[in-house]
């Protein structure tokens, strides 16, 4: 275990700020134009809980966070765990229409918002049917009206007793719900994965011990906090170990390389279009590297020859690569930091410590080691269940306990596991997991589409980008541009499709299906003779 005491268990989120603090005192946690400490930390996100408490926020309740990376997104995330509540992150690119229906099937309670961000003010974007749900929006930055600002929310916690915050927290279990974090599916609606306070700390600890985050490491956190990638493997890993997290808000390739040459960056996770980025930029050899020391990435197919050069170009002496899904706290397997690159490059490591994960066939039965299949997985990190939706949950994890992913794979022969293929259409852009049916379901909403079909195509930038394919209802009219530019209004930036088609129809099968391998060829066969 990672925080240096035999006694000492993975209990709570609660549990493991007040021993960081007692362990790492006045280190460094994290450093975000302040620098606060492990103890200072721990006092602050109490502060919060009590905040929380007094503004009527009860065990069980659910909170949002609307917000990039910022030290405040980490303090409250851990005040409302600490407060018996249930932390709700929601995507930065998110409208408000994406929010509210968030917010609705969710049940959130209260918000804790951004204010000016990415040239919008994003209290505005809350619906008045969002804002009629909410006890109160919390406004991190800048907040003018509609709102309460960051500051006078914090003072409230003066009004419930330490006491108080101590009986509410130990009434936190293991099993307790910490987070539920929303994920696409098939059905073209969200699902909000429920993950409760100790597979939580479990599933952290043993990704830190196979990847090798050390105490004193200085973690760059590109990932977006709403995501379990940033706020897991980032936020709560940093905490866990001791290391200081250092939050990034949007990437750009000569921030990250200004930042590792003068903020002395030792880690830093995140997709493979980061580390691309960092070696495409023109002038990437002219910054000091040499603090450099693990590399960690996933979510998408690795060239081999980009693990090779963050290894002799950008001087990380450690590179991992992983595969997880948010159902299972967005873990699954990973690679060691001092495995071969070939390794690194083409498997997705070994499974995590103290799970099951095998192949299946159609009918059930487990495959030979070797042998392809769907990956399921069994054990500590499966979530537990779908909130509010026991049908999805059962149909996820069968009644032997196994998660089906919907990933086609097999093992290697020393138990690497290589990701062949996905069941379902999902696409992942730069990092994102992208859906089509989710897709397909907003842009049906445009008042011009009949008909639509979305694809993930190869992009040499983000790995996959989303094509729509579109049936015009009669009478009307739009293009590609006017499409693209609704959907940009309409959506999260991962989810736009990059280009559209127009079509004078899609094509089916008899049953009336759209047969989306059809569309793959024909892209196929477009870009053959654009080569």
């Amino acid at each position: 275990m990672s925080l240096e005491d035999a006694d000492w268990k993975f209990s709570t989120i609660p549990a493991l700020c007040a021993r960081a603090a007692a362990v790492y005192g006045n280190e460094p946690a994290i450093e975000d134009g302040l620098t606060i400490s492990f103890v200072e930390l721990d006092r602050l996100r109490r502060q919060f809980a009590r905040a929380l408490m007094a503004s009527g926020i009860e065990s069980g309740d659910r909170v949002m966070i609307w917000a990039p990376n910022t030290w405040k997104w980490v303090v409250a995330a851990l005040g409302i765990t600490s407060a018996g509540a249930v932390l709700i992150p929601a995507s930065t690119r998110f409208k408000g229409k994406e929010l509210e229906d968030l917010a609705e099937r969710g049940g959130a309670r209260l918000i804790v918002c951004a204010g000016d961000f990415l040239n919008l003010y994003y209290p505005d974007m809350l619906t008045e049917a969002m804002r009629g749900q909410l006890l109160d929006v919390v406004v991190t930055d800048g907040a003018r009206g509609g709102g309460v600002a960051w500051d006078a929310f914090m003072e409230r916690g003066d009004a419930v007793s330490e006491a108080a915050l101590e009986k509410r927290s130990a009434a936190i279990g293991p099993e307790s719900v910490a987070d539920i974090l929303f994920t696409s599916g098939t059905t073209g609606y969200s699902k909000g994965v429920m993950y409760g306070h100790g597979q939580f700390l479990q599933a952290v600890n043993a990704w830190t011990g196979r990847v090798g985050l050390q105490r004193g490491d200085r973690i760059l956190v590109i990932p977006p906090f709403f995501h379990a990638f940033g706020y897991r493997s980032g936020a709560i890993a940093s905490l866990m170990v001791g290391a200081t997290l250092l939050p990034h808000q949007t990437y750009d390739a000569e921030e990250v390389l200004r930042r590792v040459a003068e903020e002395r960056i030792s880690v830093i996770p995140g997709p493979p279009t980061i580390f691309q980025g960092m070696l495409g930029h023109p002038r990437w050899e002219s910054f000091d590297r040499s603090s450099l020391r693990l590399g960690i990435t996933g979510g998408a197919v690795i060239p081999s020859v980009l693990v090779e050069r963050m290894r002799t170009d950008l001087g990380f002496s450690g590179v991992c690569n992983g595969y997880g899904l948010t159902e299972c706290g967005g873990y699954g397997s990973m690679c060691r930091y001092d495995d071969a690159d070939d390794i690194i490059a083409n498997t997705a490591g070994l499974p995590m410590p103290g799970i099951e994960m095998k192949m299946m066939d159609a009918e059930g039965r487990i495959l030979a080691d070797g042998e392809t299949g769907e990956v399921v997985i069994r054990g500590y990190i499966v979530m537990q269940g779908y909130f509010n939706d026991p049908e999805s949950t059962k149909r996820a994890i069968d009644a032997n306990g196994w998660l089906h992913t919907g990933d086609v794979g097999r093992f290697d022969t020393h138990g690497n596991l290589l990701i062949e293929d996905r069941l379902k259409d999902m696409f992942i852009t730069g990092g994102f997991n992208c859906y089509p049916a989710e897709i397909e379901r907003m842009l049906s909403q445009h008042p011009s589409i009949g008909q639509v079909a979305v694809i993930g195509v190869p992009d040499e930038r983000m790995g996959e980008v989303g094509k729509a394919f579109v049936v015009l209802r009669p009478g009307t009219e739009a293009d590609e541009a006017q499409i693209i530019a609704w959907s940009r209004q309409n959506m999260a930036n991962f989810k736009v499709p990059r280009s559209v088609e127009i079509m004078r129809a899609l094509p089916t099968s008899a049953q009336g299906k759209v047969l989306k391998r059809e569309l793959r060829d024909q892209f196929l066969a477009q870009s053959a003779q654009k080569a």
